[in-house]
């Protein structure tokens, strides 16, 4: 019986354990308009990782990649705002990627 009661004991541990490591990474994005034509972007994640040098793409209406740069070390990227419809993709990783429409950076 208390073999049973350690074994299951041990695995509720490791079940909280692997479910705190598959939620501890989220990543986190937004951006924000300069009001001079260009407009920022932050990345980071839930933990507190850094995101820098991660990727980030601008896409045009046609889904097409009109800039792309990398996250900085002060957790930041600025692009010139292009003209029409225009989506940014903060590429943090498998599983870890963001998309922030155009129309809702203000």
């Amino acid at each position: 019986m208390r073999r049973k009661i350690g074994l299951l004991i041990t695995m509720l541990a490791l079940a909280a354990i692997l479910c705190t490591t598959a939620f501890a990474h989220t990543p986190l994005f937004t951006c924000w308009d300069n009001g001079d034509g260009t407009f920022s972007c932050e990345a980071g994640f839930s933990d507190g990782s850094s995101a820098a040098n991660m990727p980030v793409y601008v896409f045009g209406a046609n889904g097409e990649v009109v800039a792309e740069g990398k996250i900085g070390k002060n957790g930041e990227a600025t692009f010139n705002k292009p003209q029409g419809a225009f989506s940014v993709k903060f590429d943090g990783g498998p599983g870890h990627d963001l998309t922030v429409n155009g129309a809702d950076i203000k």
